[in-house]
């Protein structure tokens, strides 16, 4: 009988899973506010006057931070969504 599980698939840690839930949901929020692929693309990597990002871009800021910071960007963009 079949499981749905490989043998060979992989296990993600707990830290690792709320990190991509957090990446989706900014992906979301980007597509929701910025529907153009290039729209969205250049402001994640555009530098940021918001206090969040310190000047520095969305891009930046989040791979240079922590999983606050992630969560912090998600919020962000969340709530210029009016969410």
């Amino acid at each position: 009988m079949y499981s749905g599980k490989s043998p060979h698939a992989a296990r993600l840690s707990r830290d690792t899973l709320e990190r991509i839930s957090h990446l989706v949901g900014i992906f979301k929020a980007l597509g929701i506010l910025l529907p153009r692929h290039e729209a969205a693309d250049a402001w994640m990597k555009r530098a940021n006057d918001a206090s969040l990002f310190k000047g520095q871009s969305a891009l930046e800021y989040v791979l240079s931070g922590t999983l606050e910071d992630l969560i912090a960007v998600r919020r962000y963009l969340d709530a210029q969504r009016g969410w």
